[in-house]
């Protein structure tokens, strides 16, 4: 034992020597065919230049900075020798030299010992040039469909020092989150590149944000001001409301695109709002032929019904995950409460920072019960239950007794039922004597208009001046009056009426009917309207983007399968000939 290694020697004799020999020989044999291989070792073959021994004509080892006298018959190489020809070894080292130190097992071969100890260990396959450099373009195919919904998103795609900083700073949910880890660049550069495209949170950010409610802060909240006038700059909404009275008839019309995407209006509405009394029996597939022809742009964010009162909300699919949870709340006027045809059904959430009330209804129908029609009314405001979980906007402004207060935006539409207080002959006449859509004479007998001048109904709400003909009561088809024995009176029965807290709230774009439906004895209505909206916090439950997608999929399926038959009829249009005989 002599400087911590092991030296045993083995007697001189004809058997040790022939069987160092033969391993000498095999172990020549191999390790000229992977020196031969240049191709296939690569980058190791370098590595072994220093390292080729070569073999005594006893089998004696020769290395390349010591050289195994003939009289010494040690089977084992010391490890100075190892070490200091090949860089393999040099790294490796300590852990050859462990395991030199370590003593052979009793029994084992002596011969093996010395065999194993001398083994070429090939260093790691290293790459000859350098690595590509990375793309600084995170396109992958999901970050572009994101895009295509948020087109912020693609700020990532910029080098750094060309991102638009203060755009950056307002996709944070939080704009305080990156000033506070600006300290330490290294650390948040490090996370944002490893992890994802998001800037890091720090554990004491989370213990000290209650995630439960969120910022209550309008200024770094989701729902703020940076948020808000990021995507309505000057802080409107548009609201596309209808309210249609579809007597109940089985067969809806082949087409309503002139009901909800009219050609002379410029652009779609951020909102749809659908009222409908005396629906059809499918509901089901009502919302399905709004779905088909509002397309993929929007989703149904809610739908509820009140016996064959609908109330259907859509919105433009980028902008549902500003929207709140939905509440929805009925009411019936009949003296039995089964009875489900009169009344009203309403819906209720918060966009942003202003809280929205929609309710659809049906009053008593009669000419002269006005009286009956202003309580239920009455029964509506103070039964309908709104809101439930959602908090107040501005709960010093609400009274109980009223639900139209309690919310910033509220409009009410539906059947209403008033009449104009003049028979049939008269207002034929007045009709024809009005030119340019002036109905202020024939609005001078309506029993809505009187009833709200004298306070008792609808109470802080407004509508939008009459330029259209009265909706009710055509013969189904055509543009004609009854012709039936009752001969009723055209009447301004479909209405859209609007409150908002505050001055200018609500700003009227269109108010008319659409006389091309004609499948009803009532004309629907329609309202385009611009709504304010103001900064909110997190203090409200979000939809979280939950719409119905199963409605969502099937529209969408009907809208191609129409396109196809309609690019087929044109092919098979265009491929015809036409003989003609002179």
């Amino acid at each position: 034992m002599t400087a911590g290694h092991n030296m045993t020697k083995l007697p001189k004799s004809s058997r040790t020597t022939s069987v160092e020999e033969s391993i000498g020989t095999r172990r020549l044999r191999n390790s000229q065919e992977s020196l031969s291989e240049l191709t296939e070792t690569g980058s190791s073959t370098d590595s072994l230049k220093g390292d080729q021994t070569a073999l005594a004509p006893h089998g004696r080892v020769l290395g390349d900075s010591a050289t195994i006298k003939d009289d010494q018959d040690s089977n084992v190489r010391p490890p100075s020798t190892l070490m200091t020809g090949s860089q393999v070894f040099q790294d490796r080292g300590e852990s050859f030299f462990k395991y030199e130190r370590r003593p052979p097992r009793q029994e084992s071969d002596p011969t093996d010992q010395w065999v194993r100890s001398t083994k070429v260990r090939l260093s790691p396959v290293r790459p000859t040039g350098p690595l590509p450099a990375l793309e600084e373009s995170f396109a992958t195919a999901t970050l572009r469909a994101a895009n295509r919904i948020d087109r912020d998103c693609l700020d990532y795609s910029l080098p750094a020092g060309k991102r638009p900083v203060e755009r950056f700073h307002r996709n944070l949910s939080d704009s305080r989150l990156l000033e506070n880890m600006g300290s330490d660049s290294a650390s948040v550069n490090s996370l944002r590149s490893t992890y994802s495209v998001l800037s890091p949170i720090r554990p004491q950010d989370v213990r000290n944000r209650s995630f439960l409610e969120g910022s209550v802060l309008g200024s770094g909240a989701l729902l703020g001001a940076e948020e808000l006038d990021r995507y309505f700059p000057n802080r409107r909404v548009g609201v596309y409301v209808i309210t249609w009275n579809m007597q109940g008839e089985k067969g809806l019309p082949g087409d309503i695109d002139d009901l909800l995407l009219p050609t002379d209006s410029e652009f779609a509405q951020d909102f749809y709002i659908i009222g409908v009394q005396e629906g059809c029996p499918d509901r089901r597939e009502w919302e399905t032929r709004l779905q088909e022809t509002l397309g993929p742009y929007y989703v149904m964010l809610y739908a509820t019904s009140h016996g064959v009162l609908y109330l259907n909300v859509f919105v433009r699919r980028d902008l549902i995950w500003f929207c709140s949870e939905v509440e929805h709340a009925t009411v019936t006027t009949r003296i039995i409460s089964q009875i489900k045809t009169k009344g009203a059904v309403g819906v209720a959430f918060t966009f942003f920072g202003t809280s929205f009330l929609f309710i659809t209804s049906h009053f008593t129908s009669g000419d002269a019960k006005v009286y009956e029609r202003v309580l239920d009314y009455n029964k509506i405001i103070e039964a309908l239950a709104l809101p439930k979980c959602l908090p107040d906007t501005n709960p010093y402004r609400s009274v109980p007794s009223d639900v139209t207060t309690r919310f910033d935006q509220v409009f009410w539409f539906g059947d209403f039922n008033f009449r104009l207080s003049k028979d049939r002959v008269e207002v034929e006449a007045i009709m024809n004597h009005t030119a340019g859509g002036n109905m202020g004479p024939l609005l001078e007998h309506d029993q809505l208009s009187k009833e709200i001048n004298n306070g008792s109904i609808f109470k802080g709400f407004q509508e939008a001046p009459i330029h259209f003909r009265p909706t009710y009561k055509f013969d189904i088809g055509c543009d004609i009056y009854d012709t039936t024995s009752k001969q009723r009176t055209p009447s301004y029965t479909d209405r859209i009426l609007f409150r908002s807290r505050q001055t200018d709230g609500i700003k009227v774009v269109k108010y008319t009917s659409c006389p091309s439906i004609k499948t009803s004895d009532h004309r629907p209505v329609v309202g385009v309207f611009q709504v304010k909206l103001r900064p909110g916090r997190d203090n409200i439950p979000l939809c979280a983007g939950q719409f119905d997608r199963g409605l969502y999929l099937e529209g969408i399926r009907r809208r191609i399968t129409r396109e196809l038959k309609r690019r087929e009829a044109m092919k098979n249009q265009s491929s015809s000939t036409i003989c003609t005989i002179s």
